[in-house]
Parts: C-alpha cells; structure tokens; sequence
C-alpha cells in the first residue's frame, strides 16, 4: 500500500501520532488493517492494544464500543499521549541540558585541576617558551639547560658568555634566530645603559653592533650619533663609532651617508679592515661592483677572513632583488672563480 493510504488509516483510528501505525509490518499497523476489513483480532493482539493504552481502539475491535463513541474517547486518547509525549521531551530536553552541564563542570574542573598541576604546568610553560623563541624538539641531554636559558632570557636576563658559548658550540640547533635576536636585543640594553652611565662609548659601538642584528637600526643609529658628538674621541673609537653607524645607515638603505661614513672611518684608521667592509658592500648595493670588490679584497688584505667576508655578502645578496643578486654574483665570479666558488650553488646562479 501507498504512504497516503497509510496515512489516512492510521488516522481514521486516532492513531495517527504514533509510528508503528504508518509502518507496513509494523504491529499495530498490521492489528489496523484487520480492524478495518472487519476482521476478529487475536487475543494477543488486543492484549498489545490493552499494554499500548489503545483501549478505544481494543473496544471497538471486540464491538463493546460503537464506532460514534469510538471516536470521542480516542480523541481523548490521543490527546492524552500527545500531552504526555510533550511533557516526556521537555523533561528529556531538562535531562540533557542536565547532563551536558555536568559534562562541561567536569571537563572545566579537569582543566583546572590541570592547570594546577605542577608537572603540566611546568610542562605547558616550556612548551609555549619553545614555540616563542622557535624551537622545536630539544634533546634529553641538553633539555633542563637550554629550557633554564630560555626562561633566563624572557625574564630579560643576559646570559653569560659561556652560555652563548655552549649553545654555539654543543646545542646549535637551539640557538634559532628568534633566540639570537632576543639576546641581542638584551646586550644591546645592557650595553646602551652602561654607554649612558659611564659615557664609555666602545659600550656605544658594541651596543649598536647588538642593535643592528637584533634588527632595530633605528636604535643603532641614534645611539652612534649622540656618540659621534662626543668631543675627544680618540681616531680608533670614532672609526669604529662611524663604521657602526655608517652600518646602520646601510641597514635604512641611506647608502650615500653610508659610504661617507665608511670613507671617514676608513681615512681615520687605514689599516683597519672593518670600514673596508663596510665599504664594500654600500658599494656594490649602488651598483660600483668593481669598487665593491677592491674594497672587499682590501678588507682580506687587511686581516678580515674569508669566512667574515662570505657572510657578509650572503647578508647583502639575500636582501636584494634576484636581477641585481645574479648580477653581482656573476661579476665576483668573472674576477676569481675559485676564490668565489660558492656563489655557484646560489639558487639563480643560472
């Protein structure tokens, strides 16, 4: 049979809010279908309507009800069910509000008890303190030691420089970047205050070098100024003074006064390599590679390694566009293949 035909049967009873009288094979469905040929229903079957609260529909079954009065008291019948279905979701619906409000103080009470315990939160601390200063795994072997540096650092402690030392040396996959600005940083302050209360400016040098690496140029270039106009420097300090600023000037791309200021420091202590350095690089990001070169070989000349003088143009290629990268790279090759080999494993030395 079709589900409107169901449909109208299960209502024709007054049963129709109850499912298993739309359902072909359902009980009460098939006790329906013989009701309404006319058919006797079995004993069993009016003792299921008799269970199921039918009681109308059982009367009118055996013929103790006619079919008028039928329909009042199973109006009434269903009415009742409907009232109490209603009542019996509400409290359901009570019940489960009930029950995932316990759920959710249970879990909150979990999480307090978490974060009260010394172990986890011990735990989550130095997670989060790895993931601050970029550091993934740490080996067993050197875990209590660089967790206690970390910690020193975010409290704005300097570490000492067997501490800087040991993780150079024997953690290096702990010294990350976000790590060595951060101490930076904190020697930079350190050495910005100790410039300030005794007016030594080396402290003022050092503290710019510690800027700039900790990526505040800005810093190391208002710390060199206010020292540069320190009256009765000696020639070695206000080459290293204009050196460092004139490194700083480099980092804000103000490489005109850059090169002034190498070319100063330069003439104030021509034996030093450092102002040739610096040179070199302001030289060749204005384009003056043959320049930038000699100075760079000059620096070598002076007493700068091969290995200083490498870095510092892996820092200068990496910040500048690919075209003028290939180019420089090319021209240092042109003058020494050998000496410049390395450049042939950059990313678009083809």
């Amino acid at each position: 049979m079709n589900p409107a035909h169901n449909s109208a049967l299960a209502k024709r009873y007054l049963v129709d809010d109850l499912p298993g009288a739309h359902q072909p094979g359902a009980r009460l469905h098939g006790i329906l279908q013989r009701i309404d040929v006319g058919a006797q229903i079995t004993p069993l079957a009016r003792q299921f309507l008799a269970s199921t609260g039918l009681f109308a529909l059982d009367a009118l079954a055996s013929g103790q009800l006619p079919r008028a009065e039928f329909q009042a008291q199973a109006a009434t019948e269903r009415n009742s069910r409907i009232q109490q279905a209603s009542i019996k979701a509400a409290d359901a619906e009570v019940e489960a509000a009930r029950i995932a409000a316990a759920k959710a103080d249970a879990l909150k009470a979990t999480f307090a008890a978490m974060a009260n315990d010394p172990v986890l939160r011990r735990k989550r601390e130095a997670k989060d303190l790895r993931r601050r200063f970029g550091l993934g795994y740490v080996n067993d072997e050197h875990y209590g030691r660089v967790i206690g540096l970390l910690k020193q650092v975010e409290k704005g402690q300097r570490l000492r420089t067997e501490d800087v030392a040991w993780l150079r040396a024997e953690a290096e996959y702990c010294w990350t970047d976000e790590l060595q600005k951060a101490w930076h940083r904190l020697e930079a302050q350190a050495l910005t205050e100790a410039w300030e209360r005794t007016g030594d400016a080396w402290n003022a040098v050092n503290a710019s070098g510690h800027w700039r690496k900790a990526n505040d140029a800005e810093r190391a270039l208002s710390l060199t100024e206010k020292a540069l106009a320190q009256t009765s420097l000696s020639p070695k300090l206000q080459s290293a003074l204009s050196t460092t600023c004139g490194g700083a000037m480099r980092d804000l791309r103000r490489l005109e006064e850059a090169e002034a200021l190498g070319r100063q420091a330069h003439s104030l202590t021509p034996a030093d390599y450092r102002p040739c350095t610096l040179l070199g690089a302001v030289l060749l990001e204005r384009g003056d590679l043959a320049g930038g070169h000699d100075w760079y070989a000059r620096a070598e000349q002076l007493g700068a390694s091969q290995e200083a003088i490498d870095q510092d143009l892996r820092s200068l290629l990496v910040r500048l566009p690919s075209q003028e990268r290939r180019r420089i790279g090319d021209y240092l090759l042109a003058q020494d293949p050998a000496r410049f080999a390395w450049l042939k494993r950059r990313p678009d030395a083809n």
